[in-house]
């Protein structure tokens, strides 16, 4: 048997195994047990990561659909379809009428290439990826307040705090092996604070469980903040040496009581009262979040209170401190730091600065490239109902299952005059393709990942890849050498890493080679750089962190008698984004198969349902029929669905209301009507 280290295709933690194989084909995992993050474990999806591999539903050769049907077709023939297709509509409506979907399942390397086709090959801004539904909100908020969008510390760190504060992170479930860490380390004597209105495991084992109202996040932050300015526990040396703005923020809190702030989130005052004094009397305290915080229509709001908590009290630069946004999928943090934005480079430089415009222009060999930012994913498809975007090229993403409000989601991509999918299977989205393209998974190509804690780790070729499939970067490079595009001819992924580093100054000392057995953490910017474990200990990237005062600002939607629950969304521990893998991996499927909403038992009575009854729920954009999971972990007037399941997609129910400023989507408040089916 054949044993390949290799990392986890789920999570952004970053865990890493041995795949083994026998004969070129998969049998199971080892992980190693000399990895610093996962120490030789793994949760239940990671045992399982080889499963899905040889699944009969991979696709195998390329489709054109045609008669109405997708059909098996020559690589020649759909590659050549796409670039005159492509290239035919920018011709009749200008350049910025196609946009490109990358994908945080695929490699840093290949995050990169669909940036450069984009923007070398058709000449288009238009570039974005998922992190645009789960993080944008993090990229904007901490990019403003601290110069840098990524996780401050290490996860390491979790066995140094004194205190650990969850707010909208289903940790154990959503990175199980962190949710491990925060547990330990609670056994050990860590303070757990869990903000969070379900009971999931962590509030279980927390000192203090917040269970405020979804949406009210900004009003128990500010509540906490006035508490911790009044009673002088604010940490008053690291704010006049490392910080600005102070006195905004003080202003912007000072009417925040905690009585007021109660009134909002539904707690009590002294539950307010009593999270800021235990907060701010900890030597070293760690706030962990993810999209409980991020995705809402003021989800960079949200981040910009998360970042003057943390400076507030002096909670940033040390180790067991910080701000740690969990970021959901294994390689988002890559597809972010490659460029796969609308308004950036790689290493998050920006697409409007002409000497930046020029040093990339000048690598790749072309006289320019597009000043204006495209279009956000979420914005594009808005763009394509109104028949301003006419084309997309979607790497690895199911936007049928994972954008809100499906119904709009599917009239949009058949709005499209041409939609490309490059995907492992026939997923929801490559089923409404005019052209697919059959990919790699992770098991079958060479590249790098970079994790949650900006750990860039290299995964490495253990099987062949099914019939026709090909590596997403060599599909890539194949479609620019058909549309004339000379500069994107590599025989491996250690050149296009090359390449990467020399115009990513966070990634400048990175190369395949530096990075067994366990990766390096950016920013790494010279060759002899051991990498980066920690962020802002000196001082922010920005210089002086700036405290962002915001306003309390309700959620677009609100309950009323129609639609009187509050619907949020996540993940549940056997799932993982849309199913496509998990929900083809036998024992993951098995341990959770259907579609269910949780209802408090106090609203169930009420509608005369009692546990695994089926419902309708419906919302003011769709229905669908799921079953009822009655459990104290809701509160009262909230229910709670999973997304993973298309025959019950949640966003068939989920607005389509934007953040502002990030765009991301309103996934974790709609309302909503729930009913007992005869």
């Amino acid at each position: 048997m054949k044993r390949t280290l290799t990392v986890c295709p789920y999570c952004g933690t970053g865990c890493t195994f041995y795949l083994v194989s026998d004969n070129g084909r998969l049998v199971g995992v080892e992980p190693s047990t000399t990895h610093p993050v996962s120490r030789g474990g793994l949760c239940i999806k990671g045992w399982n990561a080889f499963a899905f591999v040889h699944h009969p539903d991979r696709l195998t050769t390329p489709l054109i659909r045609r008669d109405g049907l997708l059909q098996a077709a020559s690589w020649d023939d759909a590659l050549n379809l796409v670039v005159e297709k492509l290239k035919g509509l920018q011709k009749n409506y200008g350049t910025d009428a196609v946009m490109f979907a990358s994908s945080a399942k695929a490699t840093n390397e290949e995050n990169y290439l669909l940036m450069k086709l984009a923007r070398a090959v058709f000449s288009t801004n238009n570039i974005d990826h998922c992190a645009r539904l789960c993080h944008s909100s993090t990229v904007t908020g901490l990019a403003e307040t601290f110069g840098s969008g990524a996780m401050t510390n290490s996860i390491s760190c979790f066995d140094q705090t004194d205190l650990i504060l969850v707010i909208g992170s289903n940790t154990t479930e959503q990175h199980p092996l962190i949710g491990s860490r925060i547990l330990n380390a609670v056994r050990s004597g860590t303070q757990l604070i869990v903000a969070d209105n379900r009971r999931i495991r962590l509030a279980r084992q927390a000192d203090l469980h917040l269970r405020h109202k979804n949406g009210s996040d900004v009003a128990l932050l500010h509540g906490i903040m006035h508490v911790i300015i009044a009673e002088d526990l604010a940490e008053e040396k690291f704010i006049s040496s490392r910080t600005e703005n102070y006195a905004a923020l003080t202003e912007s809190v000072a009417e925040w009581t905690p009585e007021r702030a109660a009134t909002i989130t539904g707690l009590e005052a002294t539950e307010i009262i009593a999270a800021a004094r235990l907060f701010a009397s900890a030597e070293r305290a760690m706030i962990v979040y993810s999209m409980g915080i991020t995705q809402h229509s003021h989800g960079v709001d949200n981040v910009r209170c998360i970042a003057s908590l943390a400076m507030l009290t002096g909670n940033v630069g040390r180790p067991g401190t910080g701000v740690n946004p969990l970021r959901g999928q294994n390689n988002v943090q890559g597809g972010c730091d490659m460029g796969a934005l609308p308004d950036l480079y790689s290493g998050y430089q920006k697409v409007s600065d002409p000497q930046l415009r020029e040093k990339f222009a000048s690598s790749w060999g072309l006289k320019s490239l597009p000043a204006t930012p495209g279009l956000p994913l979420t914005r594009a498809m808005n763009a394509a109902t109104e028949g301003q975007l006419k084309a997309m090229f979607i790497m690895g993403e199911n936007p049928v299952i994972s954008d809100p409000d499906q119904r709009h989601a599917v009239a949009t991509l058949q709005n499209l005059e041409l939609l490309v999918v490059q995907d492992i299977f026939l997923t929801e989205t490559a089923a409404l393709a005019d052209i697919v393209l059959p990919a790699a998974c992770y098991a079958e190509k060479d590249g790098t990942f970079t994790s949650t804690e900006r750990r860039i780790q290299r995964l490495q070729k253990a099987v062949e890849p099914p019939g026709e499939a090909r590596a997403d970067w060599e599909i890539i490079c194949r479609i620019a050498e058909r549309a004339g595009y000379p500069g994107m001819r590599y025989s491996t992924t250690s050149e296009i890493m090359e390449e990467i580093a020399t115009l990513t100054p966070i990634y400048g000392g990175i190369n395949h080679e530096r990075l067994d057995p366990h990766g390096l953490q950016w920013p790494c910017p010279d060759i002899d750089h051991p990498g980066t474990p920690l962020l802002h200990v000196d001082g922010f990237t920005r210089g002086l962190g700036r405290f962002s005062p915001v306003d309390h600002r309700l959620s677009a939607e609100q309950t009323d008698e129609a639609y009187p629950f509050v619907l949020t969304t996540g993940r549940t521990y056997f799932h993982w984004h849309t199913g496509s893998m998990t929900r083809r991996t036998h024992l993951l499927n098995r341990e959770e198969p259907h579609s269910f909403i949780e209802l408090h038992p106090d609203d169930a009575a009420t509608l005369g349902v009692r546990n695994r009854d089926e419902l309708l729920v419906s919302s003011r954009r769709g229905r669908l029929k799921t079953q009822a999971r009655v459990t104290e972990m809701v509160i009262p007037g909230v229910v709670f669905m999973p997304f993973h399941f298309a025959e019950g997609a949640a966003n068939t129910l989920t607005n389509n209301v934007l953040d502002p400023e990030s765009s991301i989507p309103e996934f974790k408040v709609c309302a909503v009507q729930v009913e007992k089916l005869p």
